[in-house]
C-alpha cells in the first residue's frame, strides 16, 4: 500500500521515469548570515550550511554536475536529472548573479527541472520573472522553489531568529505560482519556542496554513542539535529537549493525516551531514528512520489525507503507475 503522495512517484508519473536530484552549490550566502538581518543565522543552522561543499574544493557547476552524473549514470543508468541549487540561498543578492547561475546551466546533460532552496524574503518581482523566463529558455519541465516557513506561528519564528514572518513566506507563495513555478514549503516538528518547544498542535496549524496556500510540495524536518549553533547552546544549558523518536513519529503521523493528499512529500525526515550531529541520536539512523516511519504509519494505519479529503482509504494516485492526467 503506498501511503503517502511521495516526490519518487510523483516524478515517475510525470516523467515516466526516475529523476534524479543532483546537488549544486553556487556560492550564494544568507542575509542570516552576513548582517543584512543579522550574523547568527537561525538558531538550529549548521554554519557551515548544507550541501556537497565542492564549490570550496574549487570545482564549477560544470563539473559537479559530471561528477554526480557520472556516478548515477554508471551506477543506476538514471538518464533524467533535477539540478538543485542547495546550498544556503540560492535567489540571494543581486539579480544578474541569479542570471549568471542560471546561464551555467545551460546545456547540461539531461538536465529536466530545476530546483532551488531559497527564503521566502529572497525573492521579489524580477527575480521569479527571470525564474519563469528561464524555464522556458532551458527547456525545463518544471522549476520548483523550495522555500523555508519551518513554522506558521510567529512568536516561534521570533525565537528561532528566522528574519521574516509567516505571511512573507504566504505571498512568495502567492507570487512564484501566479509566474507557474512550483513551490515545496519546508517544515520542522519540534521547534524550539521560549516556553520549550513546538509540539502536535502548533505542528498542525502549520500544515493547516499550508493546506490553504497554493504549495506544490512539502519537506518535513525532525529538529535535531547541530554542534557550534544557538540550539546546542540552549541543548547544552538544559533549555532546549529534543522529541524523542516516539513523539517525533506521532506528530508527523497526525501532520501527514491532516495534509491534502494531492501535496507530494518530498521527505518525511531529515538527516544531519557526517560529524554535526549533537542530538537526539536517533537522528543519525536514516534507514533506521525510515523503517521506524513506515512500521509506525502500517501498525497505526496511517495515510496522507486520511483527515482532509481522504477518509476511504489512500488515494490511487499514491501509485507510481497512475495516469497523472486523470489528476485535477
Amino acid at each position: 500500500m503506498h501511503r503517502t503522495f511521495s516526490l519518487s512517484t510523483y516524478m515517475r508519473q510525470r516523467f515516466g521515469q526516475r529523476v534524479q536530484k543532483i546537488p549544486l552549490d553556487a556560492g550564494f550566502s544568507c542575509p542570516n548570515r552576513d548582517g543584512t538581518i543579522s550574523r547568527q543565522g537561525c538558531v538550529f543552522c549548521n554554519p557551515l550550511g548544507s550541501g556537497s561543499g565542492m564549490r570550496e574544493r574549487g570545482l564549477s557547476l560544470t563539473e559537479q554536475w559530471a561528477f554526480w552524473r557520472d556516478i548515477h549514470l554508471g551506477t543506476h543508468g538514471i538518464e533524467l536529472y533535477t539540478a538543485y541549487l542547495q546550498s544556503y540561498s540560492n535567489t540571494y543578492g543581486p539579480v544578474e548573479k541569479l542570471a549568471q547561475t542560471l546561464t551555467a546551466l545551460d546545456g547540461l546533460p539531461g538536465l529536466k527541472s530545476l530546483a532551488l532552496g531559497t527564503r521566502p524574503d529572497c525573492l521579489d518581482a524580477e527575480k521569479l520573472d527571470l525564474l519563469a523566463e528561464q524555464k522556458d529558455a532551458l527547456g525545463l519541465a518544471e522549476v520548483v522553489l523550495e522555500l523555508g516557513l519551518q513554522s506558521s506561528n510567529n512568536a516561534t519564528l521570533t525565537h528561532i531568529n528566522r528574519g521574516h514572518d509567516a505571511a512573507v513566506f504566504a505571498e512568495a507563495t502567492e507570487a512564484a505560482v501566479a509566474r507557474g513555478l512550483n513551490v515545496v514549503a519546508h517544515v520542522m516538528a519540534g521547534l524550539p519556542t521560549s516556553e520549550g518547544r513546538e509540539g502536535q498542535e502548533e505542528l498542525l496549524a502549520t500544515i493547516e496554513y499550508l493546506d490553504a496556500l497554493p504549495i506544490h510540495g512539502i519537506k518535513f524536518h525532525n529538529v535535531y542539535v547541530c554542534r557550534g549553533t544557538q540550539l546546542a547552546r540552549w541543548f547544552e544549558g538544559g533549555q532546549y529537549v529534543p522529541m524523542t523518536q516516539a513523539e517525533f513519529l506521532e506528530n508527523l503521523s497526525e501532520a501527514i493525516m491532516h495534509l491534502d493528499p494531492k501535496i507530494v512529500i518530498h521527505r518525511l525526515n531529515g538527516n544531519p551531514q557526517k560529524g554535526e550531529l549533537l542530538a537526539p541520536d536517533w537522528a543519525a539512523n536514516m534507514r533506521g528512520m525510515h523503517n521506524a516511519i513506515r512500521a509506525y504509519f502500517k501498525k497505526n494505519d496511517v495515510w496522507q489525507g486520511k483527515k482532509n479529503g481522504a477518509e476511504d482509504g489512500p488515494p490511487e494516485w499514491f501509485s507510481p503507475d497512475f495516469e497523472r492526467g486523470r489528476l485535477s
